[in-house]
């Protein structure tokens, strides 16, 4: 009789360590997950500052939390660094262009964009690029009919 309650003994021992260890992983699991949220925010917000890359700008404006600040931000430095698109090929447009034509695209169909950022954007690289004045006018049409307001 003994050798059996130290048996069950041991065995209730080992299943209360089982469910502590479930237990401290999960929440180790719920902490690593929530600090990795708060550095994605965190690089998020910098990567406007640091990445001058066209890519990388245009990334912050197809992710559908970016704030409008943000997406302000990226339109000036796309402005600033990338305005000028390459020359056309004849009466075709240069492949580059399909980058710019995502670009206003996306910025049409973003949730926090405004009417302001649009205009702007668009006049802007207009200016920058008027022998593209009827591909951009395109690309910003076909991006607001497809909104479905």
């Amino acid at each position: 009789m003994e050798i059996t309650l130290l048996i069950k003994s041991i065995l209730g021992l080992v299943v209360l360590l089982g469910i502590l260890l479930f237990f401290f992983m999960y929440s180790s699991a719920e902490k690593k997950s929530k600090k990795k949220q708060k550095q994605v925010v965190k690089k998020r917000t910098t990567n406007v500052e640091e990445e001058l890359d066209l890519m990388a700008l245009r990334k912050i404006i197809k992710t559908k939390e970016s704030s409008e600040k943000e997406l302000k931000d990226a339109l000036d430095l796309i402005l600033k660094n990338y305005g000028n698109i390459t020359k056309k090929l004849g009466t075709r447009s240069h492949p580059d262009f399909d980058i710019y034509m995502d670009i206003l695209f996306s910025l049409c169909r973003h949730k926090n964009t405004n009417k302001n950022l649009i205009i702007g954007f668009d006049k802007e690289l207009m200016r920058l690029n008027p022998e593209y004045k009827a591909e951009i006018n395109n690309a910003v049409t076909k991006g607001l009919n497809s909104r479905g307001i």
